[in-house]
């Protein structure tokens, strides 16, 4: 009799296990937002103080490409915006003897013009004085015409020197290297000396502090989960040792897709899956890659 409450007792035992609630309904691995940082200009890595595993802060300067040849450009476009300045002529010096000879042809134009009223000049000569007066008129005009057209165009170069001086310095603000980004450096691509072209990637660095956990979800399960949830999210570190925190789901996917061979599900026979994301703060603890769970 003794035996068969023992048998009895291990066999309900073992029901109760395998009754058991899971912990999780999902799994999936942390991972965190990548920025790969290139060069934006060609040349020699003069430096480049950053290692693999460093925390670096959002706007840091961690390398500096050669900018002699840029700095060079620069004196260069200075000096020409210098020359077409010198070459702008002194409009008022230029046209001074033509005004003078124009104020002085309209005296006599006035003096004809009262001798002619008094009768005591002929009409022949007041009309060869508004003749003159006339002619250097127009040759004044024509002089201011051609001084500000000079002038214009002498000022539109100084302009696009201006602009290409602009673009250098662009250019040479690029040659100073920051990280875009807190967080840490994950991988370094180039050293101090190397040369590098315009593209070439420098360093990957990830936002470790706000993780992601991507896990996947059944069809049955969407009715559970919607974006801004607040989750229970467990990051697994092996040997039945796990920590929790606390997620919000940012990201659901919109289509399906077969079940990735590593990924566990609820509902291990489900062929088709949803992705979803869910935001973590992490404590520094959590790595990408790690395995964790989410309960819905």
């Amino acid at each position: 009799m003794k035996k068969i409450y023992i048998i009895a007792s291990v066999a309900l035992l073992l029901t109760a296990c395998g009754k058991k609630e899971k912990e999780y309904d999902a799994t999936g691995t942390f991972e965190a937002t990548e920025t790969t940082v290139s060069a934006e200009q060609s040349g020699t890595l003069l430096s480049f103080s950053l290692n693999e595993g460093d925390e670096v802060e959002e706007g840091r300067e961690v390398g500096m490409i050669d900018t002699t040849q840029i700095w060079l450009k620069i004196q260069q476009t200075r000096a020409t915006k210098a020359v077409y300045n010198s070459q702008k002529p002194d409009m008022e010096k230029q046209i001074a003897a033509t005004r003078q000879q124009l104020s002085k042809a309209q005296t006599e134009q006035r003096r004809y013009q009262e001798l002619v009223n008094d009768g005591a000049a002929p009409r022949k000569m007041l009309d060869d004085a508004v003749s003159q007066v006339q002619v250097l008129q127009r040759q004044l005009a024509a002089q201011i015409s051609s001084l500000s057209t000079s002038t214009d165009a002498l000022n539109k170069q100084m302009a696009a020197t201006d602009v290409q001086v602009n673009q250098l310095r662009d250019q040479l603000q690029k040659c100073h290297i920051y990280t875009p980004v807190a967080g840490t450096v994950l991988e370094k691509y180039v050293e101090r000396g190397e040369f590098v072209a315009t593209g070439k990637p420098l360093f990957k660095v990830a936002d470790t502090r706000q993780m992601y956990l991507r896990a996947y979800v059944t069809s049955a399960q969407l009715q559970h989960i919607k974006v801004g949830q607040t989750v229970k999210v467990f990051a697994d570190y092996g040997n039945g040792q796990r920590k929790a925190y606390d997620g919000r789901v940012s990201w659901i996917s919109s289509r399906s897709e077969f079940t990735p061979k590593t990924i566990l599900t609820d509902d291990e026979r489900a062929d088709l899956v949803y992705a979803v994301k869910i935001a973590v703060k992490s404590d520094g603890y959590i790595k990408i890659g790690m395995y964790g769970e989410v309960k819905l």
